[in-house]
């Protein structure tokens, strides 16, 4: 059942299974085979005397291996590496002739069972080991070592193999798993990268479904999904009050599925920099279009310098906006000489253009409005 591992003819291999569901009581690999029983005869008597001598030669030689054995002791609960559990796992101070020899099965990758101690003392003293210390526990739990590959591994395995078969951008898909997210358990030294393999999608249904496998097959998982479409929006990293600017950091990129955002969400960050919030806004909130606007560089009820400009002409006045607006807006101002109401654009933080609106902003902007003229 072992490769290349001698079995002691004195006892028979039984199924290497727990016999509890819950990995609990672990069955022994070894036990004591039944001595069959032969009619007594005199060749009989014979031969029972000859083996009690031997017996009595063997049982005196073997007086100093027990006194040896009695410095074994119980481990406490361990953690299982392979498939089944040895001498050594089990027992500290194992003889190095019998540390390899296999006792017990391993519970299943990724289970705990337990073993009562009694157990192992009778495997032991059935190899010839008596003595054991147990330090009074009544039995040890056993935890199966895996290696554990989760639900972004194995998405991963599976946006690969759709990269490939169907051409579709990992960056703009997800992967929404039926049921619990799954785990592929696997052996602690089974090493590389989970592939997708016997791949189906369905482009109508937008459903999916694959074999993951590690290794040639040695551990392997079949999941199916359904893929959720991404988008890339403005997501806020820290919380703002109406009226605050939004500064650099303040927002980042974040890929969500699409039909989970507002279809105008934010697809950029560096554009709204620099714009207020236009009522609060909570941290991780995906910001749409209505959600900032750039500051208002004009106030309502500001003394605001009012400019016109033309290729051959710069005036400037005084004025008073009778409404707020932003760059670009179009508001009422009053002249303060002549009291007239002008419509003007903003064009900068407390200024207005009118006339030519091309040129007015064009020079407000770039700060070289001169004053030539006084419009009345």
């Amino acid at each position: 059942m072992y490769a290349g591992m001698h079995q002691d003819p004195a006892f028979e291999a039984v199924a290497l299974v727990s016999t509890a569901a819950d990995e609990s009581d672990l069955s022994p690999i070894v036990r004591p085979s039944r001595s069959r029983v032969a009619p007594v005869g005199t060749a009989v008597l014979l031969r029972a005397m000859l083996a009690f001598l031997t017996f009595a030669v063997l049982g005196a030689l073997a007086i100093p291996a027990i006194a040896r054995a009695e410095g074994l002791r119980l481990r406490g609960d361990v953690t299982a590496r392979g498939d089944v559990l040895t001498l050594a796992d089990l027992v500290e101070g194992a003889p190095a002739a019998l540390a390899a020899r296999p006792l017990f099965r391993s519970p299943a990758l990724g289970a705990t069972g337990t073993i009562q101690t009694r157990r192992i003392v009778d495997a032991a003293t059935a190899i010839g080991l008596a003595g054991l210390e147990t330090g009074g526990r009544l039995q040890i739990a056993v935890q199966r070592a895996a290696r554990r590959l989760g639900p972004p591994e194995i998405e991963t395995a599976l946006k690969q193999s759709l990269q490939t078969g169907y051409g579709l951008d990992p960056r703009s898909i997800a992967i929404r798993f039926d049921g619990d997210g799954p785990t592929l358990l696997a052996p602690i030294d089974l090493e590389g990268q989970i592939a997708a393999l016997d791949l189906t999608y369905d482009v109508r249904s937008r459903r999916v479904a694959g074999l993951v496998s590690l290794g040639e097959r040695q551990a392997s998982l079949r999941v199916s999904g359904v893929i959720v479409e991404l988008r890339e929006v403005a997501v806020l990293t820290r919380a703002l009050n109406r009226g605050e600017p939004v500064k650099e950091g303040d927002v980042v990129m974040e890929r969500r599925p699409r039909d989970a955002v507002a279809a105008d969400a934010q697809a950029s960050a560096t554009a709204i920099l620099g714009e207020v919030a236009q009522h609060g806004l909570t941290a991780g909130t995906v910001l749409r279009a209505a959600d900032t606007a750039p500051p208002e560089l004009v106030a309502r009820g500001e003394n605001v310098t009012i400019v016109y400009e033309t290729p051959s002409i710069s005036l400037s006045m005084r004025g008073i906006a009778n409404e707020a607006g932003r760059l670009g807006a179009v508001v009422n101002v009053v002249n303060v000489t002549s009291k007239k109401v002008l419509q003007a654009t903003v064009v900068g933080p407390g200024r207005v253009s009118v006339g030519p609106g091309s040129a007015a902003q064009k020079g407000a902007s770039n700060g070289q409005v001169q004053t030539t003229a006084s419009l009345h």
